[in-house]
């Protein structure tokens, strides 16, 4: 389905719940979305089902779209279609197209297929630009022909937190293709994301953006924080 079509599908479908998301930390629903003949289902994170967190305010359905929208901006076209629902079943939260027929397989059993390589390095400089704080392995799911990255609720804080699995990237040259887009974020062209996001964490997100193209490579993982730089689970 093209994507405009999803958005408008996921903006404006009928809702039903199928069941919850087996292993989510959060109350992440699968649901069922029909509009005008045609259905298709996503995943819901509602606000009300959210672990209340020391570091993030509640909301965190926000950065899942947030995410969604950062990556339009960037035109890496890594995560699946994300909108905001305020008429959903438990409230308002984060409908995300479901990824049909993913695989087992996650970052460790991918990251040496040499045609996902682009792939990954796109990734690499999402999460650094999101300041992703839980990039895990099985946040990546492959549906046997291409990569899509979820649970990107962790992002977008204005401390620095990244914490992800994805290092092999470290000091390597930053593709070409993604110099431009980051430009405009670091000159604060942020799109939709002001609706989204505090003052505080857009400017720490056209911060990053700058920082990594001063930088010209990915960075390095600092063992001197005072969190680690690898999630847990790693997978």
């Amino acid at each position: 389905m093209r994507r405009d079509d999803q958005i408008e599908l996921l903006r404006h479908g009928a809702l039903h719940v199928e069941g919850r998301v087996a292993g989510s930390s959060n109350q992440a629903l699968l649901v069922s979305v029909c509009l005008g003949g045609t259905s298709a289902l996503a995943c819901y994170k509602a606000e009300a089902g959210e672990r209340p967190l020391w570091d993030f305010e509640e909301g965190l359905w926000r950065r899942e779209v947030a995410a969604w929208e950062l990556d339009q901006l960037l035109g890496t076209d890594l995560v699946p279609t994300t909108v905001a629902r305020e008429d959903a079943p438990f409230g308002v939260g984060s409908l995300q197209w479901w990824v049909e027929g993913a695989t087992d397989d996650h970052y460790f059993t991918l990251r040496e297929k040499e045609d996902l390589l682009p792939w990954f390095t796109d990734l690499c400089a999402f999460d650094v630009v999101a300041n992703n704080a839980d990039r895990k392995g099985g946040h990546i799911l492959f549906d046997s022909a291409r990569c899509w990255a979820i649970d990107n609720g962790l992002c977008f804080h204005e401390e620095d937190k990244l914490r992800t699995v994805i290092w092999e990237y470290a000091e390597q040259t930053l593709p070409d293709r993604l110099l431009e887009p980051l430009a405009r974020l670091a000159q604060g062209e942020l799109g939709n994301l002001g609706h989204l996001l505090s003052a505080e964490e857009l400017d720490a997100t056209a911060r990053r953006a700058h920082g990594l193209l001063l930088a010209s490579s990915f960075p390095s993982p600092d063992d001197d924080r005072d969190w680690p730089p690898y999630p847990w689970p790693l997978i």
